[in-house]
């Protein structure tokens, strides 16, 4: 399973432990990462994706889900949250059209 958020793509990064004498060894610094489920109104059903913790409060900041998605440029947006957008348009356009059918 990689260790890369699904929202904004933040992953591993790499450093150093640098101890009091001075001596580098090469460490990871790993993301923190969460399972999470959120609730997409445009869609009606829940999404079970891992985001990092500063994704999780900025989704929370927006919103929810379908705003955070929306607002976001897709070129900033990892693969699985692509997909995700892409749904939501589509189901937010064939609700229009239900409107506009019933009226």
């Amino acid at each position: 399973m990689a260790r890369r958020c699904d929202f904004t793509g933040k992953g591993v990064q790499t450093g150093n432990n640098v101890s009091h004498a001075h001596n580098k060894t090469r460490r990871r610094f790993l993301p923190n990462l969460q399972p999470v489920s959120l609730i997409s109104d445009a869609l009606g059903e829940t999404v079970q994706v891992r985001l990092s913790a500063q994704t999780i409060r900025t989704v929370e900041k927006n919103g929810g889900i379908d705003a955070y998605l929306l607002s976001t440029p897709s070129a900033k947006l990892g693969k699985k949250a692509r997909t995700i957008k892409r749904r939501i348009k589509n189901a937010a356009a064939s609700k229009a059209e239900a409107t506009q059918a019933a009226e």
